[in-house]
């Protein structure tokens, strides 16, 4: 079967991401601005048909030891301040267990600290609206500057852990079960309930959807908490990309995402994007689309349906790996 590549979203599409995202990314195309190379696509769906999804030693870092109810709040508290890791050196680093971390593994390792050695009730939800600047802090120490944004870090805690003692008896579960295992209204109920993960953006008078760590979050969910209850959801081949910066960075080098030559030079200085500029939108956007024709080229392949946030995932891991890429667009935002 040839794989048809076009700006198609599926009609219902109740998260509205493909459906936002669509004209953009085929203006950005059609622009040269970033474009999707479809043979870069098919070549990479190729190579990959049979690779399994690779598992990082850094996955034991995440507290799966603690009980499903408290494993859900940590999972809420991970996903708060899950945002804009990347700064100048010497950036934030968290040495644990024999290793230096950085990045979300720093984050991660932070939290596993917390809760293993510092004895921090990281789940109870009183202790989220009631966190401060200094606990923030010790929570985060490491080596290094610290990490960018720690205000909005601070705020997102508390929100969560208010959010939860309003409205959902303390703890996030109580959401989760009111979702009925559907993947997408969970990540409808992170961005309705939590004002921090309604990622959107303006385009042309338009709202444009990504909700990138709304839909994280009932993925991790899932991948994290599957032999429970809670973490059996359904509809996941629903979920898009998870659209930030190391994703694009990856499929830039693989060919998938093409920069305009202006765009390229200001990336490769560095040079920092707006949120919500013509730019940042134009390339969250094409990744999310550069993730919905790899999953169906890699359906094509494998002859079964492999879901872009599974895409996703091997794009993300890739780039954990730094070799052969070239530098990530830069913007300083809350959202990714």
């Amino acid at each position: 079967m040839t794989v048809q590549f076009a700006f198609d979203p599926p009609n219902p599409d109740p998260l509205g991401v493909l459906s936002s995202t669509a004209p953009v990314a085929e203006a950005a195309h059609e622009s040269g601005l970033v474009r999707l190379d479809s043979g870069a696509v098919q070549r990479f769906a190729r190579a990959r048909a049979t690779a399994p999804a690779p598992a990082p030693e850094e996955a034991s870092l995440h507290a799966t030891f603690l009980p499903p109810r408290r494993f859900c709040n940590y999972l809420l508290l991970l996903e708060a301040l899950n945002f804009s890791f990347w700064d100048e050196e010497p950036r934030w680093r968290v040495p644990y267990r024999g290793k230096s971390h950085d990045g979300y593994w720093a984050l991660a390792a932070a939290l596993h600290r917390s809760l293993t050695e510092d004895g921090t009730p990281l789940w109870d939800a009183r202790w989220m609206a009631g966190l401060d600047r200094h606990g923030l802090d010790y929570l985060m120490r490491g080596e290094g500057r610290p990490p960018p944004l720690m205000a909005e870090r601070l705020a997102h805690v508390r929100e969560a852990g208010g959010v939860l003692l309003r409205r959902w008896d303390g703890e996030f579960a109580n959401l989760i079960e009111v979702c009925r295992g559907d993947a997408v209204m969970l990540a409808q109920g992170f961005a309705a309930e939590f004002p921090s993960f309604r990622d959107a953006a303006d385009w042309n008078g338009s709202r444009v959807c990504f909700f990138k760590r709304a839909q994280i979050g009932a993925a991790d969910l899932a991948r994290l908490l599957p032999r429970d209850r809670l973490g059996r959801l359904h509809g996941l081949e629903r979920l898009t990309a998870f659209a930030d910066y190391k994703v694009p960075q990856v499929m830039r080098r693989d060919g998938i995402l093409v920069f305009s030559p202006g765009l390229a030079l200001r990336i490769d200085a560095r040079e920092q994007l707006p949120a919500g500029g013509p730019e940042e939108v134009a390339i969250r956007a094409a990744a999310i689309w550069g993730c919905e024709w790899l999953a169906r080229a890699l359906s094509d392949e494998r002859g079964k349906p492999v879901p872009a946030m599974d895409v996703d995932y091997l794009l993300w891991c890739a780039g954990q790996e730094k070799m052969g890429l070239r530098p990530y667009h830069r913007t300083r935002t809350i959202h990714y």
